[in-house]
């Protein structure tokens, strides 16, 4: 191979390995008030927010960070098909400490992926910024 595919190659690898770094599967479900939150206080940060646990927090590193959050699948069979097919970005607002979800999405952002009767699913994430 020549020194240009094999820089190319490379490249595409160290990607592809970055994109992975920053993919999350879990649990989601939602909250409601959004404020105050542990990053803002009282300042409103609109609609698409969302709350973390440990496993995205990083010690406050994910504070403002966007993720794009598909729905998967039902977690339990209350709602066998919940999901809208529909994809939301979040900013991360709140520190959910101990929570045994991935994410907490705000009430607007959940109804938008999934039923809300469903109260949680199965979402991937990934980060956008």
């Amino acid at each position: 191979m020549g020194v240009i595919i094999r820089y190319l190659l490379m490249v595409t690898i160290s990607i592809c390995l970055a994109l992975v770094e920053s993919t999350y599967s879990g649990v989601a479900t939602f909250y409601s008030p959004y404020v105050p939150s542990a990053c803002f206080g009282n300042q409103d940060e609109g609609y698409y927010v969302a709350g973390v646990g440990d496993e995205l927090w990083d010690n406050g590193a994910a504070w403002g960070l966007l993720y794009e959050v598909v729905c998967t699948g039902p977690v339990n069979q209350g709602v066998p098909q919940p999901c809208t097919n529909e994809a939301i970005v979040v900013r991360i607002v709140d520190y959910n400490p101990g929570a045994t979800t991935i994410i907490n999405l705000s009430l607007p952002a959940f109804a938008t992926i999934a039923n809300l009767d469903a109260a949680s699913v199965f979402v991937n994430l990934v980060r956008v910024r």
